[in-house]
């Protein structure tokens, strides 16, 4: 799709899609750059929290009079540190110290300050705890069963009719579609229809959540912790102990990894209330097993998709029903994956209902495009298999029935200008796509779909007077926007990319910025850098026209200078961008430009992944050997970071369809809370994984950018048990596809005469 048709003016960039290295790079390689548990303060204190051993039991009293009288303790708290909340941060206050019961195996129940780990430890074996254990769920649909033991008493499932009276720990019903479903199955000549289920996984990130909280005695706070949104956490952090938000002052420390496990808050509030108390600074660094058990994974899910296909491959209609538990509170991103599910398909007849579902597990975290793999995996999974039926090519079925500019969506609006059909053309034409398979070896393809989001965003561009930019923003660098923001501020501005220095500013020094997530930051805060840039522009041009004497709409910018224009503009040599700045203190004062808006326009990204994979048939060990990723950027910004986007999607979706599960005991207790019992993929696990960067440009932005780094996780899941199925003879319909899973379902095949 060209510019003209996307409403895009061509442009020629000079800065913009090039590969600049980053900012960062060397404090990180070197050991120089400070993540969260780098931070330390005079007089720190060592905070350490204690964990429920139980799924399910209530809280009947919290005795810590033996830690208190501990030498070297110096602060102890439970939930009645904490202030009283409204009911839209109840959930979040009820995760970070659990009030009248303890909802999962890891749940925080009380929490110490001590001079060290050492007395801290000691101290949480002190503290007494009463609890009486209550049945427990941690299976989807046993926790959705009349006889499951209900978590919440006030949780009465809504979006049905009639509206139930009883509670339940079915949250909400949500329903997505068009149409109807059963005429669009009786014109199908094959209908296919599978159960699903994905086990819960963790984002996996190397860097544990950690901070240091400190408040002083005129109740004014700081606090540094690892996070993809520092302006959500002081909000919350400042709600939670009852503080003005003005009082607390949080500034985000380089982050080991997020992935979207790191948008929300466990700690943070724990580590000031202890602070409040003790009346000294208190950092919290989370262990590994805490990690596991008490930060958010992804859902567990079970799902059965319906799709009906003629002859000639036009898809009559598709049904879903998706059942995600979202751990102990309700939000389970299941709509965003009704959403997803049928998103890449022009549909007449279409329809799913999902649930959101809570059992006794860690509130689920959002893991890059949540809800959106799982629900791309069960029906990718028919769609492939609807292929093979047909005896039509599965890129050719997906083509024939592919989304494009003013297609009705599955759930609710048309799209605008879109990329799928370009990620399927490019795949097809791809040399991978062609390539010889050898004995036990298959192919799969899958593609996939993520909204995308703007939010609210404000930066600000200080112009120095020797010609060289400061650019502040509001959101987390967790994959290289540092570089994206001082390419797109240096190509507005007509200098050099060295000119630019990008900082994560504290939020006492920026308006509100959203959270670093929904693969918004390269389109929000390159949207408002650009425009900052501009506002900046316009007060260079005032400058120069100041210095000429002439009018400012006489001025033009152009390549980094100010240029008189027009018949009466006078003729003056062009002023560059440090000329204007060396004299601005002559001229008004300092310069800078600046942006605050609630962006839209995010545009829809669209990703198609190719995969072959081995299976051994003695042992079921299912091998990856090639992955290509196909995905429509807009307009790739950095392309290595980009490309760096698509692979890890790729990587993560490897694990995630292959090895990763969490595993829970009959007791409710999480067995894997380590990277030695949870396995993620290591390098020899993993090919070369090539890229392919297509751009139909987002109208939304003005370089057409569209995120990337929540698409890229979409596909994976599907395209790897399309290929393991292939290379094992038999559709495989669980993840993740273990050896064992793998293997049984070759030796069921072979038993049932299918293989």
């Amino acid at each position: 799709m060209t510019n003209s048709e996307t409403g895009l003016k061509e442009r020629q960039f000079k800065i913009v899609g090039t590969r600049p290295l980053r900012p960062d790079g060397i404090d990180k390689v070197t050991g120089r750059a400070r993540f969260g548990a780098d931070m330390a303060a005079p007089g720190m204190l060592v905070g350490k929290i204690l964990r429920s051993p139980h799924a399910h039991a209530r809280i009947r009293s919290i005795d810590a009079t033996k830690a208190l009288v501990l030498p070297g303790v110096k602060a102890v708290v439970t939930h009645e540190d904490f202030a009283e909340v409204g009911a839209d941060l109840q959930d979040v206050l009820e995760n970070v110290m659990a009030q009248d019961k303890a909802l999962y195996d890891g749940h925080a129940v009380a929490a110490v300050a001590a001079i060290s780990a050492g007395v801290a430890r000691k101290a949480l074996r002190l503290i007494e705890v009463d609890y009486e254990i209550l049945p427990h769920v941690t299976d989807v649909e046993a926790a959705m069963a009349a006889e499951a033991p209900v978590l919440h008493d006030d949780i009465v499932t809504s979006g049905v009719e009639p509206a139930p009276k009883t509670p339940s720990n079915v949250v909400h019903r949500h329903e997505f579609g068009h149409g109807d479903v059963a005429e669009g199955l009786a014109q199908a000549d094959v209908v296919i229809e599978h159960d699903f289920k994905t086990a819960a996984t963790h984002q996996g990130y190397i860097e544990p959540h950690a901070c240091v909280g400190s408040v002083g005695p005129d109740g004014q706070g700081e606090l540094w912790c690892c996070t993809q949104g520092h302006f959500w956490v002081r909000n919350t952090c400042a709600a939670l102990l009852g503080m003005d938000v003005s009082h607390l002052r949080v500034t985000a420390s380089e982050i080991g990894g997020g992935f979207g496990g790191k948008t929300t808050v466990f700690i943070d509030p724990v580590a000031l209330a202890l602070s409040r108390k003790a009346g000294r600074p208190v950092k919290i660094v989370m262990s590994r097993e805490e990690v596991f058990r008490a930060s958010g994974p992804t859902s567990s899910t079970a799902m059965t998709v319906k799709i009906g296909v003629r002859r000639d491959g036009r898809i009559t209609a598709g049904e879903a029903v998706l059942k995600f538990q979202g751990g102990a509170f309700a939000g389970s991103p299941v709509d965003l994956g009704a959403m997803t599910a049928f998103a890449c398909y022009d549909l007449e007849h279409v329809k799913t209902v999902a649930y959101d579902v809570v059992t006794n597990r860690p509130k689920q975290a959002a893991y890059r495009a949540p809800g959106a793999p799982m629900a791309a995996f069960a029906v990718e999974s028919v769609i492939d298999e609807l292929a093979s039926k047909i005896g039509m090519d599965p890129i050719e079925l997906r083509l024939k029935n592919a989304v494009e500019n003013g297609s009705q969506s599955s759930y609710g609006p048309k799209f605008g200008p879109v990329g799928l059909v370009e990620t399927l053309v490019a795949a097809r034409e791809h040399e991978h796509y062609t390539a010889p398979l050898g004995a036990n070896q298959g192919r799969g393809i899958a593609s996939g779909f993520w909204f995308n989001f703007g939010g609210q965003t404000c930066v600000s561009l200080n112009i120095n007077a020797d010609g060289s930019v400061a650019l502040a923003v509001g959101t987390p660098d967790i994959g290289g926007s540092r570089a994206s923001m001082g390419q797109m501020a240096a190509e507005e501005l007509g200098i050099g990319y060295d000119k630019v220095r990008t900082i994560v500013a504290d939020t006492a020094s920026l308006g509100y910025n959203d959270i670093s997530e929904g693969s918004r930051v390269t389109f929000s805060t390159g949207l408002a850098t650009i425009q900052a840039a501009r506002d900046a522009i316009g007060k260079l041009c005032g400058r120069a026209a100041q210095t000429w004497g002439i009018s400012p709409d006489a001025v033009v910018w152009e390549d980094g200078y100010a240029r008189p224009a027009g018949a009466n503009a006078g003729e003056f040599p062009p002023l560059s961008l440090a000329e204007i700045a060396e004299t601005a203190a002559k001229t008004g004062g300092p310069i800078a430009g600046h942006c605050e808006v609630n962006a839209a326009g995010a545009g829809v990204s669209f990703a198609t992944h190719l995969v072959d994979a081995e299976v051994d048939p003695e042992t079921g060990r299912a091998k990856i050997l090639r992955y290509t990723v196909v995905q429509d950027a807009g307009k790739a910004i950095h392309p290595s970071y980009v490309e760096g986007q698509y692979q890890g999607g790729a990587v993560q979706g490897v694990g995630w369809a292959l090895n990763e599960e969490y595993i829970y005991g009959e007791d409710g207790r999480l067995q894997n809370p380590s990277f030695l019992d949870y396995r993620i993929p290591v390098a020899s696990d993993l090919p070369m994984i090539d890229t392919v960067i297509v751009e139909v440009p987002n109208p939304g932005h003005p370089y057409g950018v569209r995120g990337v780094g929540e698409t890229s996780i979409v596909p994976p899941l599907a395209a790897i048990a399309n290929a393991v199925s292939a290379a094992a003879g038999v559709r495989l319909t669980e993840l993740p596809m273990s050896p064992p899973r793998v293997l049984r379902g070759i030796d069921e095949a072979a038993a049932n005469g299918k293989a």
